[in-house]
């Protein structure tokens, strides 16, 4: 376990004193639901029956570059050769980035939550059921992040291919998670728990594949 601490610390403190995911994630994501308002121009209760599924694109478009920003992070200083000499499992050095990534994505997300609430008076009707939803649909995408941020670097085009890579596979937790969050909100008549059941085998499945190939990956890195 002291990899995967050490690891995620050290990108966490990275993203501290750089603060690119305040400075520039998050005001991206926060630019994105205004525009998806103002192109809507729909009326204050279009804009609530929407605010789930524009909460996760947006997040999505952010989870893109927080991911880039992590990848970039190493590419720079070389520090997938040092990962690679490190003697660490493969499945820990994975589970360390993906919880870095995981971390800055749930302060993007809470920042977006308020958006939605200020934006599209959005109301939290089921709180729990939002935060496990939101905490689900993350690890998916962190830990999918991980795996295919590292892929891109080895195709040798990260910044462009990897939007390519990343977004199909985040389609089924797009789906899911507009789902949840559309009980959770009081915008649609669905079962959310069930939606969130679908979430959580998706983060299962994609943190399994992840901490398996991770290892394999990064060597062509």
């Amino acid at each position: 376990m002291h990899e995967i601490w050490a690891l995620a610390r050290k990108d966490l403190l990275i993203e501290a004193r750089s603060k690119v995911v305040a400075t520039q994630v998050v005001p991206f994501a926060m630019v994105v639901l205004i525009l998806f308002g103002l192109a809507l121009d729909a009326d204050s209760r279009t804009l609530r029956d929407l605010a789930p599924g524009l909460f996760w694109v947006a997040t999505l478009f952010a989870g893109v570059l927080t991911i880039q920003r992590s990848v970039a992070v190493e590419t720079l200083s070389s520090t997938f050769e040092a990962l690679r000499l490190s003697g660490a499992p493969g499945w820990k050095l994975f589970a360390g980035k993906a919880l870095a990534v995981g971390v800055q994505l749930l302060a993007v997300e809470a920042v977006l939550a308020l958006g939605i609430v200020v934006l599209y008076r959005s109301e939290f009707e089921d709180p729990v059921l939002v935060v496990t939803a939101a905490v689900a649909a993350t690890i998916a995408i962190a830990s999918a992040g991980s795996l295919y941020g590292v892929l891109a670097v080895g195709m040798g085009v990260r910044d462009t291919i990897l939007p390519m890579l990343l977004l199909p596979i985040m389609m089924p937790v797009l789906v899911a998670a507009t789902r949840a969050f559309g009980d959770g909100l009081g915008t649609a008549a669905l079962d959310g728990w069930t939606w969130t059941g679908l979430l959580a085998l998706l983060a299962i499945i994609y943190a399994t594949v992840g901490a398996l190939a991770y290892a394999v990956v990064i060597e062509d890195t």
